[in-house]
């Protein structure tokens, strides 16, 4: 017992030395974003890349949106699982990534059937959608049922095919409020995405589903518009 009190007498100097932290003081918060970008991939669930996608993503602690092709949606249904359990936006495009200008009824069949499937396996309704090519009509935009999304930045990643260009095409032209187009089914794509998200994040840039940006800007999505970013709409004719 003397030794523990000696030992008590001791340390008493030293802990006065430690920094005073006061339980009422709240922690520093910390620093806004410099802006908000939403990368977007088309065409997926694909497989091994989408797998290596979804970890880099969890690794920066980055938030994408998936827009999905119906027909791939069987044997892939943990991906999608995963994707909805870490906070990425899945959204409808199509079941055969057929174009909504020209398709009418049959298009937007594909729609409603795409929506099925995500609502039986991950439950909600009412999946925003990315129509193929970007090619919609005014019918589509009318009886869809659910906020269509275009694109402000379209890096060309099916074609371009090189990792350093895609990168450089982000990282040089992405601006607060985009909405970036990419498909997780190429690995240059991948590999791209994850690059401009550690370049753009020392910017201070977040990365956030589409539905976050627009909650982020303060923009009421509406059924009937076809959107480039939350402020700027795409027109129809």
């Amino acid at each position: 017992m003397k030794h523990n009190r000696w030992l008590c007498l001791l340390l008493l100097p030293l802990l006065a030395l430690l920094p005073f932290r006061s339980a009422a003081v709240a922690p520093a918060l910390a620093q806004e974003p410099a802006g908000y970008i939403a990368l977007t991939f088309d065409d997926s669930p694909n497989g091994a890349l989408t797998e290596r996608l979804l970890d880099g993503l969890r690794e920066r602690g980055a938030h994408a949106t998936f827009f999905i092709i119906g027909q791939q949606i069987e044997g892939q249904e943990a991906l999608l699982r995963r994707m909805a359990a870490e906070g990425h936006q899945i959204g409808n495009h199509t079941w055969t990534h057929r174009r909504l200008d020209t398709s009418g009824a049959v298009g937007l069949r594909e729609l409603e059937r795409t929506e099925a499937a995500l609502a039986d396996l991950l439950g909600g309704s009412g999946y925003w959608i990315r129509p193929p090519w970007g090619f919609a009509s005014a019918e589509t935009l009318r009886e869809a049922g659910a906020p269509l999304v275009y694109w402000s930045l379209d890096t060309e990643d099916w074609s371009v095919m090189n990792d350093g260009k895609i990168t450089k095409c982000i990282i040089d032209n992405a601006q607060d409020g985009d909405i970036i187009l990419l498909h997780d089914a190429y690995a240059t794509s991948v590999d791209a995405a994850l690059h401009a998200i550690d370049a753009l994040s020392e910017q201070g840039y977040a990365f956030v589903t589409v539905q976050e940006l627009f909650e982020q800007m303060g923009v009421e999505p509406e059924i009937g518009c076809l959107y480039c970013r939350p402020d700027v709409l795409r027109e129809i004719k």
